[in-house]
Parts: structure tokens; C-alpha cells; sequence
């Protein structure tokens, strides 16, 4: 079993950028989960319009999500008159999709954290009033605190605390990797536009269909031809 998270962006576009995000997500989850992939939408933040999005970021668990999720990764183009503005003349629209991976340098070590014992509040007679069995934990880089009361033994209280401050750090890593995705994609997406890895049409977000070309074709005939001729002569 292997996670991917990936990260969607609109790098705050207008509301037309935001309905393709949502369209985007909606097709990129129900394509995972018809393929047996277990997908979680881990966060989401609405956009200005109902049914809208700015961002979000997905958890992609199975056997080999790199790959399903490889021609995924990149600008996503959508080619649909604005809904929202009749008149504007615009009708391409960009999301951008990276897979966040983990910073060797958002590790922490055990020993960023101080704990002080104190007294515990709240219901539980007279033991609770005396002795100091809650415990606050400091992670002292980030500045994240915890206060845990959950139980009477201080060794509980105190690995308690160091897993709370461990969530709390995943949390604040993680959202600081999603605002540096976001800035990226903000600085290049002018750049990628030119280069979508996946096109869709409509307000049915329906895959665009490749351009058929039949000169190919048509030379390789003319080919056929003139040998054809030539042996004929």
C-alpha cells in the first residue's frame, strides 16, 4: 500500500478557474475510485461561486498511485464560455495539479519539546488539586503548545502531548508546503498554459478528443501509388 497527496490549485484565479477546479476534482476522484484507489479529500477551500473551489488536497492510497496519478499532474485546461460573465470574451481556464512530497527539513526531534508539569482543572476531587499530573508541551521552533489533563498519570499525559504536537506539526508543515505550491504555480502558470496535460470541453468537463489528421495517411498513399505505377509500367 502507497499514499500520494496532491495538491489543486486555481492560484487564486477567477471564478471560472475555480469551477473547473471543482469539475477537476470531481473527475480525478471518480477516475481513482473506479480504478480501486482509496482517495480523501483532506481539505478544501470554497471559491466565490457555489459549487466553486480555490483549492484542494487529496490523499491517494492503493498499489501504485504514482501511476494513475502521473497524467494528472500539470496544467489542466478547461475550453467553456464563461458562465458566470456572458459577455467576456475569454473561454480557456487553467488549474494546476503537483503532488506534494514530503521536506527532510520539516523532521522534528523529541528534544525541541519542553514539558512542565502542572496542575490538572476541572472535575475529580482533591487528587485533581494536588497533584500535577497535566502536562503543556512546547515545541519551541514552531512555538505549537498543547495542554493535556486527558489522564490522571503524568507518563500518560506527557506521550499524549508529544503526539498531539506531532499532528499539530504535520498540520503547520503541510500548510506551509501547500502555500509554497500555491506561489509557484502562481509565478510559472503563464508559462505551463501553453501545455496542458489534459484538455476538457463544455460545462460536461468532457475529455477533448485529438485532432484527427490524415496526412499521414494521404502521403503514405500517394506512395503506394507511384509504386504501384511504376511496377505497372
Amino acid at each position: 500500500m502507497e499514499t500520494k497527496i496532491i495538491h489543486i490549485t486555481t492560484a487564486k484565479g477567477p471564478a471560472e478557474c475555480q469551477l473547473a477546479a471543482a469539475k477537476t476534482l470531481g473527475e480525478l476522484v471518480s477516475e481513482l475510485r473506479a480504478k480501486g484507489f482509496s482517495v480523501t479529500v483532506l481539505d478544501r477551500s470554497p471559491g466565490d461561486e457555489n459549487g466553486t473551489i480555490l483549492s484542494a488536497t487529496v490523499q491517494v492510497s492503493g498499489v501504485n498511485p504514482g501511476a494513475a496519478l502521473q497524467p494528472w499532474i500539470g496544467t489542466i485546461q478547461w475550453i467553456q464560455r464563461s458562465p458566470y460573465r456572458p459577455n467576456h470574451g475569454r473561454k480557456n481556464w487553467f488549474v494546476g495539479i503537483f503532488e506534494l512530497k514530503s521536506n527532510p527539513a520539516q523532521s522534528w526531534n523529541e528534544n525541541d519539546i519542553t514539558y512542565q508539569s502542572v496542575r490538572s482543572s476541572g472535575a475529580g476531587g482533591q487528587h485533581v488539586n494536588k497533584v500535577s499530573s497535566a502536562i503543556r508541551a512546547t515545541h519551541h521552533p514552531t512555538g505549537i503548545s498543547v495542554f493535556v489533563q486527558d489522564s490522571r498519570s503524568q507518563l500518560k499525559n506527557k506521550k499524549l502531548a508529544t503526539e498531539r504536537i506531532a499532528e499539530k506539526l504535520d498540520q503547520h508543515y503541510g500548510k506551509e508546503l501547500v502555500e509554497r505550491v500555491q506561489q509557484q504555480w502562481s509565478q510559472h502558470h503563464e508559462l505551463e498554459r501553453g501545455n496542458p496535460v489534459k484538455v476538457f470541453n463544455g460545462m460536461e468537463f468532457k475529455p477533448k478528443k485529438p485532432e484527427k489528421s490524415y496526412k499521414k495517411d494521404r502521403n503514405r498513399l500517394k506512395q503506394d501509388l507511384k509504386r504501384d505505377l511504376g511496377r505497372s509500367e
